[in-house]
């Protein structure tokens, strides 16, 4: 075995490269010629950031390198790489999804200007509503959506009945649907 064989795919020497590491690189750099933007726009769909997105589709074709010589057919690597850049995706949701519920800890995703500025105004039409429902209400609901709280911190928080808590909650969001509907027309 030779300790300088030439890695063909990225056209440079690589120290200690086997004969396998040259066909792996060889196929995967293949695949990643004919295949990473359709994957790039797969994770693009299902991720909304594009720098993530190519994240997703980078770990997956190193994956596939670093697990090449266990494929038994590497005529589905393409669909190895369809798994694994959905995979992939799924678990970059969870963890916004997870950083989301941490209270004080940043989330990194970055929101266009245009995106930002719908979500404020739909925002700022739902503060408008709450603000207009009965105090009772507005409390429960805030209680509720705003801080997560439980049926039971809540009616420990304002001092009533879990029943309570739950009738308060149904009405006030029947009474902001209302409210908001107004808005729409």
């Amino acid at each position: 075995m030779r300790a300088d064989i030439t890695n063909t795919a990225a056209g440079r020497d690589v120290p200690g490269a086997r004969p396998a590491d040259a066909v792996a690189a060889a196929a995967v750099t293949g695949l990643y010629q004919g295949h990473a933007v359709g994957l790039i726009r797969l994770a693009v769909v299902m991720l909304g950031d594009r720098p993530a997105a190519e994240d997703v589709v980078q770990d997956a074709f190193t994956g596939l390198y670093r697990r090449w010589a266990h494929l038994a057919d590497p005529g589905k690597a393409l669909a190895y790489l369809r798994s694994a850049t959905i995979n992939g995706c799924r678990n970059e949701l969870r963890r916004r999804l997870r950083a989301r519920r941490r209270p004080g800890e940043p989330v990194t995703d970055a929101a266009s200007a245009e995106f930002a500025a719908l979500v404020g105004e739909e925002h700022r039409e739902v503060l408008a509503a709450l603000r207009r429902l009965p105090g009772r209400q507005r409390e429960a609901l805030v209680l509720r959506f705003y801080l997560e709280l439980t049926e039971p911190e809540i009616a420990a928080a304002m001092g009533v009945s879990a029943g309570t808590v739950k009738s308060t909650t149904a009405r006030g969001l029947a009474a902001l649907g209302r409210l908001l509907r107004e808005n729409d027309r």
